[in-house]
């Protein structure tokens, strides 16, 4: 009776050490700069290069309205003499417009189309970086993944950033600090 008492004791206490076990595996956390992973995705260099000719067309279409303000202007002083005063007011009304269209696209329009189009270039690029650095935490065991950027202190160990360039065979920047990649059964 005692040799089972002892028995059914110890399967307890095993029982409740590998329940103990598995939960705390269940509650790895881990960490990981997505704006580090981001900058280095070769999409995200490609987004760059695509970006930089985008805000080249802005300010060339910005200098192209100041232009035609410009040319519109001097040819406006050149005639005003010969104008009527009806006239004067029209060309009057329609160089204020052209100011304002050329003012308003430099100031605010040119800026919006330059977030919206980057919006879109690295909307993919991130979720592509969400979705693998998911992939890797739950192939690594981790329950929780936390940005970098908002923890004080942290192991390097439970970096998953290593992990995530070897799933997408990317490999870190040469000027990044080299962090240990982290153990899959380890906390």
């Amino acid at each position: 009776m005692k040799r089972q008492f002892v028995a059914i004791v110890v399967i307890f206490t095993i029982g409740l050490l590998a329940n103990a076990l598995q939960a705390d595996a269940q509650n790895k956390i881990g960490y990981i700069s997505l704006q580090e992973l981001v900058s280095a995705m070769p999409e995200y260099k490609k987004a760059q290069l695509d970006m930089q000719e985008y805000q080249k067309a802005l300010v060339q279409q910005g200098n192209d309205y100041q232009q035609a303000f410009m040319a519109d202007q001097k040819k406006f002083v050149e005639d005003s003499i010969k104008m009527t005063q009806a006239v004067k007011e029209v060309k009057r009304k329609a160089l204020n417009e052209l100011y304002l269209k050329w003012t308003n696209f430099v100031n605010q329009e040119a800026q919006q189309m330059m977030n919206q189009h980057e919006q879109e270039l690295l909307a993919p690029i991130q979720e592509k970086a969400v979705n693998t650095s998911q992939a890797v935490a739950k192939e690594n065991g981790y329950a929780y993944i936390l940005p970098k950027e908002q923890l004080i202190a942290f192991p390097a160990a439970d970096d998953i950033l290593p992990l995530v360039f070897k799933k997408l065979n990317i490999s870190p920047a040469k000027d990044a600090p080299a962090t240990a990649a982290p153990k899959a059964g380890g906390k």
